[in-house]
């Protein structure tokens, strides 16, 4: 089979794509489960973008870097924010359905980190549904593939040609492309307590760096606070959208945990939060959200009262229980401003890319933004690129068989172990433990091994197991505390690493010196 571009998922980010190339290419999108189930379907938060009169494109650059904590790549946070406005009114002349105030204007909410009100929305608290099903509207001419998981990139002359996929009845197929496009999302899932969908296990990530791509800040992973706690366990998004309504949170007794923690209370940066209902929740107390101020909750609302009756909270006693999970990967496949990774052929897009417009800690809202900016910028790139059929002239060699097989450990083991040592709060000693626990599975096996045999359960544990290491490595790796890497025995930010990334690559890992500029 061939295609002139293949796209790993089905989220914003892969369909803003699709419907921008070109009607004359060979586009086929593979999706792990159906096409709806991403981190983009679940997104409650909206789309930030610089449209009131009292606001600007470079308030919003601003309030990007201050949550990045001034990580970003200044000039692709310029640029995303500056055509950020340009975006959601192509969107409008489409027809997408943000929505509207009484007088008929686009209604604009405001989020943590945020100095201005500037978050649209779609549904209310469900935007990333809108806006995915409005584009897949717009993509009706594309190859959808669901239920195919993508588990090995073919790799000839240092170039991606093209890839593997098993179907639901794990029959393989393989793939030829000129362009193979990855935008998975991220890792949320190698956590016991995550906002992402069930099929985000880091498998892109993990496809890149099996085939020798550069990534690049894995240690900055994002803990969103408010996740429903239910049953012990994190069961659902609480979207920030409530706190930009009032909701404020508190212990059981009503104390205010957020007072005098920072500036902007229950709407600090993300890091800021979710430190702090873990360091309140380490001391045994339990963490509300107080909504008692919002009227109309449900109607403002409805996705979270849906999914707070389904689990048993009574929203109308005024509280909801909730604990931080993991949320967002600021790191990921590094590429430039185009999506091109260091692997000719391979691009990344979406939250499965590092292209440094989040720093080390993401503004909310950025993401869908992000995932809207980069999928026009790549459309752009490959409409402009001769279709060359590589393909065609590449002698293949065989590809070396190994043979070997080790047992593999149990999913629930990785994620509480995760959670546990490499979760919000870190120290060296734990990290230790965790690499060695996770190397203890042989992974630089399952960095080389031929993976056409595995089962699809097999192959979520190897990609969950190698996104686990190398989010443990960079963490043990970064001696300061950044955005959304706390480490316990480096509490605070250190001037030098700031200008340090740290690269993880098959052949080995480096610390890059990068330039950091605070204004445009």
């Amino acid at each position: 089979m061939k295609a002139n571009v293949i796209i790993i998922g089905s989220g914003i980010a892969a369909l803003k794509l699709a419907k921008m190339l070109r009607r004359d290419l060979n586009v086929i999108i593979f999706t792990k489960s159906n096409k709806t189930t991403s981190n983009s379907y679940l997104a409650q938060g909206g789309i930030a973008v610089a449209l009131s009169d009292n606001d600007d494109p470079y308030k919003h650059y601003q309030d990007t870097l201050e949550a990045g904590r001034y990580y970003n790549n200044e000039e692709i946070v310029a640029k995303m924010t500056k055509e950020a406005p340009g975006l959601i009114k192509e969107l409008l002349s489409e027809g997408a359905p943000f929505d509207r105030d009484s007088s008929g204007n686009i209604k604009l909410g405001l989020e943590g980190a945020h100095g201005e009100k500037r978050i649209i929305h779609g549904g209310g608290d469900a935007t990333g549904k809108t806006i995915v099903d409005f584009l897949l509207t717009q993509t009706q001419h594309i190859q959808i593939a669901e239920n195919m998981t993508v588990y090995d990139l073919m790799i000839e002359n240092e170039r991606c040609i093209g890839v593997k996929a098993k179907d639901s009845n794990e029959r393989t197929y393989t793939v030829h492309a000129d362009h193979v496009v990855i935008a998975t999302g991220g890792i949320g899932q190698v956590y016991s307590f995550t906002s992402n969908a069930d099929t985000v296990t880091g498998d892109g990530i993990a496809l890149a760096y099996r085939a020798g791509a550069d990534l690049a800040d894995m240690e900055f992973v994002q803990f969103h606070p408010t996740l429903l706690y239910a049953g012990g366990k994190g069961v659902g998004l609480v979207s920030e959208a409530v706190r930009g309504e009032g909701a404020r949170l508190v212990t059981e007794d009503g104390t205010h945990i957020m007072e005098g923690v920072h500036p902007y209370k229950d709407l600090a940066p993300r890091h800021v939060v979710s430190q702090t209902i873990y360091q309140t929740m380490s001391k045994g107390k339990s963490v509300y959200l107080d909504i008692s101020s919002i009227k109309n909750f449900q109607s403002y609302f409805p996705t979270v009262a849906s999914l707070c009756r389904d689990h048993g909270i009574d929203i109308n006693k005024g509280k909801i229980p909730v604990v931080p999970g993991s949320h967002f990967l600021m790191g990921g496949i590094l590429t430039n401003l185009h999506g091109q990774t260091s692997v000719p052929g391979l691009y990344a897009i979406g939250e499965a890319a590092c292209t440094g417009a989040h720093g080390a800690n993401r503004l909310a809202s950025n993401s869908l933004l992000e995932g809207l900016y980069f999928g026009k910028r790549l459309a752009q790139w490959i409409n402009e690129a001769p279709v060359t059929n590589q393909i065609e002239t590449i002698a293949r060699k065989p590809k070396k068989q190994i043979f070997a097989h080790f047992e593999l450990p149990d999913i629930a083991t990785i994620k509480k172990t995760m959670m546990d040592s490499t979760g919000i709060s870190r120290n060296g000693e734990t990290l230790e433990t965790q690499l060695k626990y996770l190397e203890s599975y042989h992974i630089d096996y399952w960095l080389h091994a031929d993976l056409d045999d595995l089962s699809l359960e097999d192959l979520n544990k190897v990609f969950m197991l190698i996104c686990s290491w190398l989010v443990t490595k960079a963490a043990l790796k970064r001696t300061e505390s950044r955005g959304g890497h706390l480490r316990a025995d480096f509490p605070v930010e250190d001037e030098g690493w700031a200008k340090r990334k740290i690269i993880l690559q098959k052949k080995g890992d480096r610390v890059e010196q990068i330039k950091v500029k605070i204004t445009t």
